[in-house]
């Protein structure tokens, strides 16, 4: 499953560094103890079972508590929600794709006018509003043809497109 870049980009995310990864794969395949863990991977317990936690506040992971009857301490048993990162991975994907589309619905509708020192970037009634000044120098607008950020948007929406579909024909 980590395979896929999807799953491991929100994974890595939620790890905060791919090298933590192997925890996640432990547990993916099925050790379920955060000591059984920390053992295979050679990850120290007190970093396995803050990555447990993560991924378990994001609820792509489950635990059992239970009370061993002899020395009073509880053993937490954790799972891999597999269906979760399918889900959250749509979600986050149809999400990102409507911003996209948003932004480049908004660029293809909008003419923009820039600073010259970088301080702003207007569409043409926030620009006429301050009578074509930047709002913070006071120097005169310049027209920018949006032409690339047009092109860019349409690329980044086909590939996220693109990889979504993937996704998606492999996890249903």
């Amino acid at each position: 499953m980590l395979d896929d870049p999807l799953v491991k980009t929100l994974l890595t995310n939620v790890v905060e560094d791919e090298s933590n990864l192997p925890i996640v794969q432990a547990l993916i395949d099925g050790v379920e103890t955060d000591e059984e863990i920390a053992s295979q991977t050679g990850i120290k317990l007190n970093i396995v079972r803050k990555i447990l936690y993560k991924l378990y506040d994001m609820g792509l992971a489950s635990y059992k508590r239970s009370k061993d009857p002899e020395t009073q301490w509880f053993t937490y048993t954790w799972k891999f929600e597999k269906e979760e990162v399918i889900n959250r991975i749509k979600k986050d994907s149809e999400n990102y794709l409507k911003m996209l589309n948003d932004e480049l619905e908004r660029e293809e509708n909008n003419m923009f006018f820039l600073c010259p020192q970088g301080h702003a970037r207007l569409d043409f009634n926030d620009a006429s509003d301050y009578e074509f000044l930047c709002p913070f120098c006071g120097e005169e607008l310049q027209f920018q043809d949006n032409a690339a950020n047009i092109k860019q948007l349409k690329e980044d929406i086909k590939m996220v497109e693109s990889n979504f579909k993937s996704f998606n024909e492999k996890n249903g």
